[in-house]
Protein backbone atom coordinates (compact mmCIF):
# COMPACT_ATOMS: atom_id res chain seq x y z
CA UNK A 1 0.00 0.00 0.00
CA UNK A 2 1.48 3.42 -0.99
CA UNK A 3 2.72 5.65 1.81
CA UNK A 4 1.08 9.00 2.49
CA UNK A 5 3.91 10.84 0.75
CA UNK A 6 3.63 8.56 -2.29
CA UNK A 7 -0.13 9.12 -2.45
CA UNK A 8 0.46 12.88 -2.25
CA UNK A 9 3.02 12.73 -5.07
CA UNK A 10 0.64 10.68 -7.23
CA UNK A 11 -2.16 13.16 -6.54
CA UNK A 12 0.05 16.09 -7.53
CA UNK A 13 1.19 14.34 -10.70
CA UNK A 14 -2.38 13.46 -11.57
CA UNK A 15 -3.52 17.03 -11.02
CA UNK A 16 -0.68 18.44 -13.14
CA UNK A 17 -1.47 15.95 -15.87
CA UNK A 18 -5.17 16.81 -15.79
CA UNK A 19 -4.43 20.54 -15.91
CA UNK A 20 -2.02 20.02 -18.81
CA UNK A 21 -4.53 17.93 -20.71
CA UNK A 22 -7.27 20.46 -20.07
CA UNK A 23 -5.06 23.31 -21.27
CA UNK A 24 -4.20 21.36 -24.42
CA UNK A 25 -7.84 20.61 -25.14
CA UNK A 26 -8.75 24.27 -24.58
CA UNK A 27 -5.90 25.64 -26.70
CA UNK A 28 -6.28 23.21 -29.60
CA UNK A 29 -10.00 22.58 -29.61
CA UNK A 30 -11.59 25.79 -28.36
CA UNK A 31 -9.58 28.98 -27.99
CA UNK A 32 -8.09 29.05 -31.47
CA UNK A 33 -11.65 29.49 -32.75
CA UNK A 34 -12.60 32.29 -30.30
CA UNK A 35 -11.96 35.19 -32.65
CA UNK A 36 -12.16 38.64 -31.13
CA UNK A 37 -11.86 42.30 -32.09
CA UNK A 38 -9.69 44.61 -30.00
CA UNK A 39 -10.86 48.23 -30.01
CA UNK A 40 -8.56 51.22 -29.43
CA UNK A 41 -8.80 54.99 -29.74
CA UNK A 42 -5.54 56.52 -30.97
CA UNK A 43 -5.05 60.34 -30.92
CA UNK A 44 -2.85 60.92 -33.97
CA UNK A 45 -4.92 63.05 -36.36
CA UNK A 46 -4.67 66.79 -36.95
CA UNK A 47 -6.88 68.95 -34.74
CA UNK A 48 -10.40 69.23 -36.11
CA UNK A 49 -10.18 66.11 -38.30
CA UNK A 50 -13.01 63.60 -38.38
CA UNK A 51 -12.15 60.18 -36.88
CA UNK A 52 -11.25 57.32 -39.20
CA UNK A 53 -11.54 53.61 -38.49
CA UNK A 54 -8.54 51.40 -39.27
CA UNK A 55 -8.98 47.64 -39.41
CA UNK A 56 -5.66 45.90 -38.70
CA UNK A 57 -5.45 42.32 -40.01
CA UNK A 58 -2.44 40.05 -39.64
CA UNK A 59 -1.21 36.47 -39.75
CA UNK A 60 -4.27 34.77 -41.18
CA UNK A 61 -2.09 31.78 -42.18
CA UNK A 62 -5.05 30.75 -44.29
CA UNK A 63 -5.76 27.19 -45.40
CA UNK A 64 -8.69 26.51 -47.76
CA UNK A 65 -10.60 24.34 -45.25
CA UNK A 66 -10.65 27.01 -42.50
CA UNK A 67 -14.21 28.12 -43.22
CA UNK A 68 -14.96 29.33 -39.69
CA UNK A 69 -12.06 31.77 -39.84
CA UNK A 70 -13.00 32.87 -43.35
CA UNK A 71 -16.57 33.64 -42.33
CA UNK A 72 -15.47 35.58 -39.26
CA UNK A 73 -13.02 37.74 -41.21
CA UNK A 74 -15.62 38.37 -43.92
CA UNK A 75 -18.05 39.64 -41.27
CA UNK A 76 -15.54 42.32 -40.23
CA UNK A 77 -16.80 44.36 -43.19
CA UNK A 78 -19.78 45.17 -40.95
CA UNK A 79 -17.42 47.34 -38.85
CA UNK A 80 -17.30 49.71 -41.84
CA UNK A 81 -13.57 50.49 -41.70
CA UNK A 82 -12.17 53.44 -43.63
CA UNK A 83 -8.75 51.81 -44.08
CA UNK A 84 -7.34 48.27 -43.97
CA UNK A 85 -3.79 47.61 -42.75
CA UNK A 86 -2.64 44.07 -43.50
CA UNK A 87 0.68 43.08 -41.93
CA UNK A 88 1.28 39.84 -43.76
CA UNK A 89 1.53 36.06 -43.39
CA UNK A 90 -1.79 35.75 -45.17
CA UNK A 91 -1.06 32.31 -46.60
CA UNK A 92 -0.83 29.09 -44.63
CA UNK A 93 -1.17 26.56 -47.44
CA UNK A 94 -0.48 26.27 -51.18
CA UNK A 95 -4.23 26.73 -51.81
CA UNK A 96 -4.63 29.43 -49.17
CA UNK A 97 -5.64 32.09 -51.69
CA UNK A 98 -9.00 30.36 -52.15
CA UNK A 99 -9.71 30.88 -48.47
CA UNK A 100 -8.44 34.44 -48.54
CA UNK A 101 -10.88 35.31 -51.31
CA UNK A 102 -13.77 34.15 -49.15
CA UNK A 103 -12.41 36.13 -46.20
CA UNK A 104 -11.36 39.38 -47.89
CA UNK A 105 -13.83 39.79 -50.77
CA UNK A 106 -16.39 41.65 -48.59
CA UNK A 107 -13.69 44.30 -47.98
CA UNK A 108 -13.51 45.24 -51.66
CA UNK A 109 -13.71 48.98 -52.11
CA UNK A 110 -12.11 49.78 -48.75
CA UNK A 111 -8.68 51.42 -49.22
CA UNK A 112 -5.87 49.31 -47.84
CA UNK A 113 -2.15 48.66 -47.56
CA UNK A 114 -0.17 45.44 -47.09
CA UNK A 115 3.27 43.96 -46.56
CA UNK A 116 4.55 40.40 -46.76
CA UNK A 117 5.49 37.90 -44.12
CA UNK A 118 7.58 34.87 -45.02
CA UNK A 119 4.44 32.72 -45.31
CA UNK A 120 3.31 34.87 -48.21
CA UNK A 121 6.28 33.37 -50.09
CA UNK A 122 6.73 29.88 -48.65
CA UNK A 123 4.34 27.41 -47.08
CA UNK A 124 4.87 26.35 -43.47
CA UNK A 125 6.67 23.07 -42.89
CA UNK A 126 6.53 20.53 -40.06
CA UNK A 127 8.76 21.36 -37.12
CA UNK A 128 9.02 20.71 -33.41
CA UNK A 129 6.54 23.21 -31.88
CA UNK A 130 8.55 23.43 -28.65
CA UNK A 131 11.43 25.06 -30.56
CA UNK A 132 9.20 28.13 -30.85
CA UNK A 133 9.93 28.83 -27.19
CA UNK A 134 13.72 28.74 -27.58
CA UNK A 135 13.96 32.08 -29.40
CA UNK A 136 13.34 33.56 -32.87
CA UNK A 137 12.71 30.81 -35.39
CA UNK A 138 15.37 29.89 -37.91
CA UNK A 139 14.94 30.20 -41.66
CA UNK A 140 14.17 26.93 -43.46
CA UNK A 141 15.18 27.04 -47.12
CA UNK A 142 13.42 23.84 -48.23
CA UNK A 143 9.89 25.16 -47.76
CA UNK A 144 7.33 24.81 -50.55
CA UNK A 145 7.17 28.05 -52.58
CA UNK A 146 3.80 29.79 -52.81
CA UNK A 147 2.29 31.78 -55.67
CA UNK A 148 3.13 35.20 -54.25
CA UNK A 149 2.41 36.89 -57.57
CA UNK A 150 -1.16 35.58 -57.55
CA UNK A 151 -1.61 36.79 -53.98
CA UNK A 152 -0.29 40.24 -54.85
CA UNK A 153 -2.47 40.51 -57.94
CA UNK A 154 -5.48 39.75 -55.79
CA UNK A 155 -4.55 42.28 -53.11
CA UNK A 156 -3.60 45.06 -55.53
CA UNK A 157 -5.66 44.58 -58.69
CA UNK A 158 -8.85 43.15 -57.18
CA UNK A 159 -8.96 44.66 -53.69
CA UNK A 160 -7.10 47.84 -54.64
CA UNK A 161 -4.65 47.74 -51.73
CA UNK A 162 -1.28 49.45 -51.83
CA UNK A 163 1.86 47.26 -51.81
CA UNK A 164 4.30 48.62 -49.19
CA UNK A 165 7.02 45.99 -49.41
CA UNK A 166 10.10 48.24 -49.22
CA UNK A 167 7.93 50.89 -50.80
CA UNK A 168 6.05 54.07 -50.03
CA UNK A 169 2.87 55.58 -51.40
CA UNK A 170 -0.17 57.74 -50.81
CA UNK A 171 -3.88 57.02 -50.64
CA UNK A 172 -7.13 58.66 -49.61
CA UNK A 173 -9.18 57.19 -46.78
CA UNK A 174 -11.84 58.62 -44.52
CA UNK A 175 -11.49 62.07 -46.06
CA UNK A 176 -7.75 62.23 -45.28
CA UNK A 177 -4.67 62.06 -47.47
CA UNK A 178 -2.49 59.33 -45.97
CA UNK A 179 1.19 58.68 -46.58
CA UNK A 180 2.33 55.11 -46.01
CA UNK A 181 5.60 53.24 -46.12
CA UNK A 182 6.68 49.75 -45.18
CA UNK A 183 9.12 46.88 -45.45
CA UNK A 184 9.00 43.23 -46.35
CA UNK A 185 9.57 40.58 -43.68
CA UNK A 186 12.35 41.75 -41.36
CA UNK A 187 12.42 38.30 -39.73
CA UNK A 188 13.85 36.96 -42.96
CA UNK A 189 16.10 39.99 -43.48
CA UNK A 190 14.04 41.19 -46.44
CA UNK A 191 13.61 44.71 -45.07
CA UNK A 192 15.49 47.36 -47.06
CA UNK A 193 15.38 50.27 -44.69
CA UNK A 194 18.05 52.11 -46.65
CA UNK A 195 15.66 52.76 -49.57
CA UNK A 196 12.90 54.33 -47.47
CA UNK A 197 14.25 57.84 -46.71
CA UNK A 198 14.27 58.93 -50.36
CA UNK A 199 10.89 57.29 -50.99
CA UNK A 200 9.30 58.97 -47.97
CA UNK A 201 10.76 62.37 -48.89
CA UNK A 202 9.19 62.03 -52.31
CA UNK A 203 5.71 61.56 -50.84
CA UNK A 204 5.30 65.19 -49.78
CA UNK A 205 2.96 66.23 -46.99
CA UNK A 206 -0.05 64.30 -45.68
CA UNK A 207 -2.70 64.48 -42.99
CA UNK A 208 -1.39 61.22 -41.54
CA UNK A 209 1.68 59.02 -42.11
CA UNK A 210 1.82 55.33 -41.16
CA UNK A 211 4.61 52.76 -41.09
CA UNK A 212 3.80 49.10 -41.76
CA UNK A 213 5.93 46.01 -41.06
CA UNK A 214 5.27 42.32 -40.65
CA UNK A 215 7.94 41.62 -38.01
CA UNK A 216 8.33 44.47 -35.50
CA UNK A 217 12.08 44.34 -35.02
CA UNK A 218 13.64 47.22 -33.10
CA UNK A 219 15.71 48.39 -36.08
CA UNK A 220 12.54 48.73 -38.14
CA UNK A 221 10.55 50.53 -35.46
CA UNK A 222 13.41 52.95 -34.78
CA UNK A 223 13.69 53.81 -38.47
CA UNK A 224 9.93 54.24 -38.83
CA UNK A 225 9.88 56.71 -35.95
CA UNK A 226 12.79 58.62 -37.47
CA UNK A 227 11.01 58.74 -40.83
CA UNK A 228 8.05 60.52 -39.28
CA UNK A 229 5.43 57.81 -38.90
CA UNK A 230 2.44 58.99 -36.85
CA UNK A 231 1.46 55.37 -36.12
CA UNK A 232 3.14 51.99 -36.68
CA UNK A 233 1.52 48.62 -37.38
CA UNK A 234 3.11 45.17 -36.99
CA UNK A 235 2.25 41.50 -36.68
CA UNK A 236 4.31 38.29 -36.73
CA UNK A 237 4.44 37.68 -32.97
CA UNK A 238 1.08 35.88 -32.68
CA UNK A 239 1.01 37.66 -29.32
CA UNK A 240 3.21 34.83 -28.08
CA UNK A 241 0.51 32.34 -29.23
CA UNK A 242 0.76 30.56 -25.87
CA UNK A 243 0.67 33.05 -23.00
CA UNK A 244 0.86 32.54 -19.25
CA UNK A 245 -2.11 34.17 -17.47
CA UNK A 246 -0.85 36.96 -15.24
CA UNK A 247 2.54 37.01 -17.00
CA UNK A 248 1.96 37.29 -20.73
CA UNK A 249 4.01 36.18 -23.71
CA UNK A 250 6.93 33.82 -23.25
CA UNK A 251 8.35 34.61 -26.70
CA UNK A 252 7.84 37.23 -29.41
CA UNK A 253 9.79 35.54 -32.24
CA UNK A 254 11.72 38.79 -32.70
CA UNK A 255 13.55 41.30 -30.51
CA UNK A 256 10.60 43.44 -29.43
CA UNK A 257 10.06 43.50 -25.62
CA UNK A 258 7.69 40.74 -24.53
CA UNK A 259 5.27 43.21 -22.96
CA UNK A 260 4.78 44.75 -26.42
CA UNK A 261 4.23 41.48 -28.25
CA UNK A 262 0.49 42.14 -28.45
CA UNK A 263 -1.78 45.17 -28.51
CA UNK A 264 -1.43 48.94 -28.51
CA UNK A 265 1.67 50.45 -26.91
CA UNK A 266 4.20 53.15 -27.74
CA UNK A 267 7.62 53.12 -29.36
CA UNK A 268 10.17 55.83 -28.57
CA UNK A 269 13.37 56.60 -30.42
CA UNK A 270 15.58 59.67 -30.14
CA UNK A 271 12.99 61.47 -28.03
CA UNK A 272 10.02 60.90 -30.35
CA UNK A 273 7.14 58.59 -29.29
CA UNK A 274 4.70 56.95 -31.68
CA UNK A 275 1.71 54.61 -31.12
CA UNK A 276 2.52 51.01 -32.03
CA UNK A 277 -0.10 48.34 -32.63
CA UNK A 278 1.12 44.75 -32.77
CA UNK A 279 -1.60 42.33 -33.79
CA UNK A 280 -1.67 38.90 -32.18
CA UNK A 281 -2.99 37.68 -35.51
CA UNK A 282 -5.86 35.65 -36.82
CA UNK A 283 -4.29 32.24 -37.19
CA UNK A 284 -1.39 29.89 -36.66
CA UNK A 285 0.71 27.43 -38.59
CA UNK A 286 -1.27 24.37 -39.63
CA UNK A 287 1.49 22.41 -37.86
CA UNK A 288 0.98 24.23 -34.54
CA UNK A 289 -2.81 24.52 -34.20
CA UNK A 290 -3.00 25.99 -30.71
CA UNK A 291 -3.79 29.25 -28.92
CA UNK A 292 -3.72 29.60 -25.15
CA UNK A 293 -4.59 32.81 -23.26
CA UNK A 294 -4.15 34.51 -26.63
CA UNK A 295 -7.30 34.56 -28.71
CA UNK A 296 -7.02 35.11 -32.47
CA UNK A 297 -7.80 38.72 -33.21
CA UNK A 298 -8.28 41.69 -35.46
CA UNK A 299 -7.87 45.27 -34.24
CA UNK A 300 -10.14 48.20 -34.96
CA UNK A 301 -8.33 51.43 -34.20
CA UNK A 302 -10.32 54.66 -34.27
CA UNK A 303 -7.87 57.42 -35.07
CA UNK A 304 -8.92 60.69 -33.46
CA UNK A 305 -7.42 64.21 -33.29
CA UNK A 306 -4.47 64.75 -30.98
CA UNK A 307 -6.19 67.62 -29.26
CA UNK A 308 -9.36 65.64 -28.72
CA UNK A 309 -11.48 68.04 -30.81
CA UNK A 310 -13.16 66.51 -33.82
CA UNK A 311 -14.68 68.03 -36.90
CA UNK A 312 -18.42 68.57 -36.29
Amino acid sequence: MPTASARTALTVLGTVGAVGLGAAVWGVGIERYLFTVRFHDVPVLPEGAAPIRVLHLSDAHMAPWQHRKQQWIAALAELQPDLIVNTGDNMGHAEGLRGLRSAFDPLRGVPGVFVHGSNDHAAPSPRNPFKYFTGPSKVKHASEPLDTDALDRYLTDELGWLDLNNRAGSLDAGGLRIGAFGVSDAHRGWDRLEVLPDLVTGLGTHDLTIGVTHAPYRRVLDEFVDLGADAIFGGHTHGGQVRVPGFGALVANCDIPLNQARGLSEWTHLGRTVPLNVSAGLGHSIYAPVRFACRPEASLLTLIPRGGQQHP
